[in-house]
C-alpha cells in the first residue's frame, strides 16, 4: 500500500488561557448553557461562541491538519461544579462527544469523547479551559496532528480465462526535477522545461514550462508517462537537459498500449475536477480510471482508501485512529486475450476510423473489441453509429421470410429501383448474370439493392423492426458499459423505407450490434452481448434484456443460415471461402455516408464460423468485400 499525507509541524499550546475581560454576570450562570456553546464552537471553528477559547486561528492550530475537515460536536455530560483545592478555582467537567468525516463523504469515519473544562471567574461566568487533550485525546503539549490516506491496492482487469490484463506494470515518469536546478534563474528553468515537453511531444512546450515554473521551488512536474522500454522519449536527450530526468515506477497498463486501448481506457493521476467531482472519495495525487471502463468502474477498481490519524512529535508518529484500505476487487472481463491481441493486429494497416468486435454465440460473451489506430482513441467497435449497408440485408431477408418470400422464391433483381423519384442501383460491378428474376438466395448471395427494395410491399417498418429484434439489434445492454447495439427506424416511409431495407438512411449500427446479428443467426436466437461477467454485484445480466417481441425460430435461423453461406460459396464473400477452421457464413455490405467532399463508402463485413462472430467496419473502405473482408480473413485465419 502507499501513503500520502502532509506532516506540518503545527504545536499544540498547553493550555488556553481563561478570558476574563469577556461579558460578566452578577451571579452564576448556569454551565449547561456554557457547555453547548463551547461544542458549538469547536463544530464550527467559530470561537465567538464560547468564552475563553480563543481566536479560530489558534483552534485551527491545534486541529492541525484534520481542521478544515467536516465534524459534529456534541455535549455528553455536564458535571457537577467542584473547587480545586490548591488555586480554590470552581472548574465543571464537559464531556463532549466527536464524529469526524476524515474522508468528506458525508458518514462519520472517527468517533470518540474528549473532556473539556468550563472555569468559573471572579464575576460567576463560566470561560473555557481547553488543553490539547480536550479536542483530541492522545495529544500531547508540543504534537501535532497528521492526517494521512493509505492507499490500497488498484484492482487488476482480468480476461475472460482470469488471466490479468491490466496490472501494476513498469513506467517511467518524465518531467523536470526542480531540485536539480535550484538557485537557476527562471529563463534557466523555463528553457529545460520546455526541452522535456518537447521530448514528450507536446504541441505547445511554453504551457508545460508555464506549469514547471508556477510548481514549488522542489518540485517534480510531471510531462508524460511512458512504458518502460518505449522508445516515445529520447531518453539519452532527456539526460542531456539540465534538470530533465526519467523516474521509474509503476502503472495499471494493459499488455500493450493499442491493446483495447478505446475500451479499456486509461490510468492516471486524478485532476482536481475529478478530486472536485468525487465528494471525498478521491483525492489529490490519487490514481484514478480517467476514461473507458478504468473510469466507469473506478469505484470497484480503486476500492476503498484507509485513514490515518497521528500525533507527530519530531519524527515519531503516534496512530490515534486508523481506518485500514479496502483494496479494489478485480474488473473480470469476457475478452480473449489471444482474439484482442489478433483483432489488433488485423486493424493495424488500417488509417481511417475501424473496428472489430468478435463474440461467442453460444454465451454472448464479446471475445474481442479492436478500434484502429485511425481511430485515434476513439471505440469505433462498440459505439459506432453508422449505416451497416448491405451487411442489414439478412434482417430484411428474416422480414421477408416472415412475408412469405423464401430462398427459392422469385424476386426482380433490376439495374436499379426508383421509388417517389428516387433512384438506388445496385454497386458498382454488379454482375449482370444475376440481374432480372432470380431467387431470393442469390439476391442475397449477390447483395442485389433493387431487389429488396422493390419487393417493399411486402413489409412495414414495424415487421422491420422486429426482425432487428429478433437478430439483437435496437434491444437494451445486458450492462451499463459503453455500447450501441443498433437503431432500426419504426416510422419511416417513402424512400427513407426504401432506404432502410438495404441498411442506409435511418438504420444505424456499429460493429458490436452487427456482430450480434451474425452470432444471432448461429445461436438461433436473439444473442445479449455480454462484457462484464464479475464481480458479481455488477455483472452482466442477461435476463434484463427483454426479448424480442417475435422471436427467431430454429426454421428462420436456418434459413438464414443458408443465406450466409451462398455468400461465401458463391457471392460477394468468396475471399473468405479458403479459410481454414470449418465453413465460414458471412454477409458482405458497402454503406454511403457523408454529403459533398465528405462523402464516402464504408466497407462492412460481418461473419461466424463455429462458435465465434465477428464484424468488421473500416471507413472510406469502399465498395466491394476486399477490405473488410480481407481483415474478417485475416482474423478467423490468426485465432484458427
Amino acid at each position: 500500500m502507499t501513503i500520502s499525507g502532509r506532516r506540518r509541524p503545527l504545536v499544540l499550546a498547553a493550555v488556553l488561557l481563561v478570558s476574563t475581560a469577556l461579558a460578566s454576570c452578577s451571579t452564576t450562570r448556569d454551565p449547561a448553557e456554557d457547555a453547548e456553546d463551547l461544542a458549538k464552537a469547536l463544530a464550527t471553528g467559530e470561537t465567538s461562541y464560547t468564552r475563553g477559547l480563543g481566536s479560530a486561528e489558534h483552534l485551527a492550530s491545534m486541529l492541525g491538519e484534520i481542521a478544515e475537515l467536516p465534524r459534529t460536536v456534541e455535549v455528553a455530560a455536564v458535571g457537577e461544579p467542584r473547587e480545586i483545592t490548591d488555586s480554590k478555582i470552581t472548574v465543571v467537567d464537559v464531556d463532549l462527544d466527536w464524529a469526524w468525516d476524515l474522508d468528506a463523504d458525508g458518514e462519520p469515519d472517527w468517533s470518540y469523547t474528549s473532556t473539556a473544562q468550563l472555569v468559573e471567574d471572579d464575576e460567576g461566568a463560566w470561560n473555557a479551559d481547553v488543553q490539547p487533550d480536550s479536542l483530541v485525546p492522545g495529544v500531547g503539549p508540543q504534537s501535532s496532528v497528521v492526517l494521512e490516506r493509505v492507499r490500497g491496492e488498484r484492482g487488476d482487469v482480468l480476461a475472460g480465462d482470469g488471466s490479468a490484463i491490466v496490472t501494476d506494470r513498469p513506467v517511467l515518469r518524465v518531467g523536470v526535477d526542480k531540485t536539480r536546478l535550484e538557485g537557476a534563474p527562471e529563463a534557466e528553468l523555463r528553457a529545460s522545461a520546455e526541452a522535456v515537453a518537447t521530448l514528450a511531444g507536446y504541441d505547445d512546450p511554453a504551457t508545460f514550462a508555464d506549469r514547471a515554473v508556477s510548481a514549488g521551488p522542489r518540485a517534480f512536474v510531471e510531462a508524460i508517462v511512458v512504458r518502460e522500454g518505449s522508445s516515445d522519449v529520447d531518453l539519452a536527450r532527456l539526460a542531456e537537459v539540465p534538470g530533465g530526468v526519467a523516474l521509474p515506477g509503476e502503472l495499471p497498463l494493459a499488455p500493450t498500449s493499442a491493446f483495447a486501448r478505446a475500451l479499456l481506457g486509461r490510468v492516471g493521476e486524478a485532476t482536481q475536477e475529478i478530486v472536485e467531482a468525487s465528494e471525498g472519495r478521491v483525492s489529490a495525487g490519487d490514481t484514478v480510471g480517467l476514461s473507458g471502463l478504468q473510469e466507469q468502474y473506478d469505484v470497484t477498481l480503486a476500492g476503498r482508501p484507509g485513514l490515518r490519524v497521528s500525533a507527530q512529535v519530531g519524527a515519531e508518529l503516534t496512530t490515534l485512529f486508523e481506518r485500514p484500505p479496502t483494496d479494489g476487487a478485480d474488473l473480470h472481463l469476457s475478452l480473449d486475450t489471444r482474439l484482442q491481441t489478433s483483432a489488433e493486429v488485423a486493424l493495424a494497416g488500417t488509417t481511417s476510423p475501424a473496428g472489430l468486435v468478435a463474440l461467442r454465440p453460444s454465451t454472448g460473451e464479446i471475445l474481442a473489441a479492436a478500434s484502429g489506430p485511425g481511430s485515434e482513441g476513439q471505440n469505433t467497435a462498440m459505439l459506432a453509429t453508422l449505416a451497416p449497408g448491405s451487411t442489414y440485408k439478412i434482417v430484411t431477408a428474416l422480414a421477408l421470410l416472415r412475408a412469405g418470400v423464401g430462398p427459392d422464391d422469385v424476386v426482380s433483381c433490376t439495374p436499379d429501383a426508383t421509388v417517389e423519384g428516387y433512384t438506388v442501383g445496385n454497386y458498382p460491378g454488379y454482375p449482370a448474370a444475376y440481374l432480372g428474376e432470380i431467387t431470393m438466395a442469390d439476391a442475397i448471395a449477390q447483395s442485389c439493392n433493387s431487389a429488396l427494395i422493390n419487393a417493399r410491399d411486402s413489409l412495414t417498418p414495424e415487421a422491420m423492426a422486429d426482425a432487428g429484434a429478433a437478430l439483437g439489434l435496437g434491444r437494451d445492454l445486458a450492462g451499463t458499459w459503453p455500447g450501441f447495439l443498433g437503431s432500426v427506424p419504426a416510422g419511416v416511409s417513402g424512400t427513407g423505407f426504401a432506404a432502410s431495407l438495404i441498411g442506409q438512411g435511418e438504420v444505424l449500427a456499429s460493429p458490436l450490434a452487427m456482430a450480434t446479428v451474425a452470432a444471432s443467426v448461429q445461436a438461433g436466437a436473439a444473442v445479449a452481448p455480454t462484457l462484464v461477467l464479475g464481480p458479481e454485484e455488477i455483472a452482466d445480466d442477461p435476463a434484463r434484456v427483454t426479448a424480442p417481441p417475435v422471436p427467431l425460430t430454429a426454421e428462420e435461423a436456418d434459413v438464414l443460415r443458408g443465406y450466409m453461406r451462398g455468400v461465401v460459396t458463391g457471392g460477394t464473400a468468396t475471399l473468405l471461402a479458403e479459410v481454414p477452421g470449418g465453413p465460414v457464413h458471412a454477409k458482405s455490405g458497402s454503406a454511403e455516408a457523408g454529403e459533398g467532399g465528405d462523402a464516402r463508402v464504408d466497407s462492412w463485413m460481418m461473419a461466424y464460423r463455429g462458435d465465434l462472430a465477428v464484424a468488421v467496419m473500416v471507413q472510406g473502405g469502399g465498395h466491394g468485400s476486399g477490405v473488410a473482408g480481407g481483415i474478417v480473413r485475416d482474423f478467423l485465419t490468426a485465432v484458427g
